[in-house]
């Protein structure tokens, strides 16, 4: 387990990547997303095939598909499946999960994949901004961040590596 030091150490390399605010917590949200997906042991392939696509932080993305992890997951499947019969216009029914597996995702597919779409797209937006504002508040603070914000604001675009 990390501990608290290395988290604020991590966190900072993500403040600080050499990018635009927006292609960070783009890349994050995308990640965010993909974690609410019922494609258990997909995540972080189908995050690196979409940073790649569609040329984003790869970093951040990866990073993004942390939060559904083996603490997680477990309530927001449960949250993902009652949201998804809900919408579907069926009683929010329990679910008895035994194994994460193709059979199991197979058996409530489409409940899930809608529940989980509509919950990932919403944590997902709110990533998106959550992580933008940190980014932003973090850069203010040290003077050398700053200038790079005010010259990626110049440039209207990345400063890629």
């Amino acid at each position: 387990m990390l501990d608290k030091e290395k988290w604020k150490k991590r966190i900072k390399v993500i403040l600080s990547l050499d990018s635009h605010p927006g292609h960070i917590s783009a890349g994050l949200a995308v990640g965010v997303f993909i974690s609410f997906t019922p494609l258990y042991g997909l995540h972080l392939v189908l995050a690196v095939i979409a940073s790649f696509l569609f040329r984003l932080n790869k970093i951040t993305c990866i990073t993004g598909t942390w939060v559904n992890n083996p603490f997680t997951v477990v309530p927001v499947t449960v949250m993902s499946y009652k949201l998804g019969r809900i919408l579907l216009g069926m009683p929010p029914a329990r679910i008895h999960i035994r194994e994460f597996n193709w059979q199991f995702v197979k058996g409530h597919a489409t409940s899930l994949f809608l529940g989980s779409s509509i919950l990932g797209f919403i944590a997902a937006v709110l990533s998106y901004f959550i992580c933008y504002y940190l980014i932003v508040t973090f850069r203010q603070k040290d003077e050398a961040m700053k200038e790079m914000m005010e010259e990626m604001e110049e440039l209207g675009e990345d400063m890629e590596l």
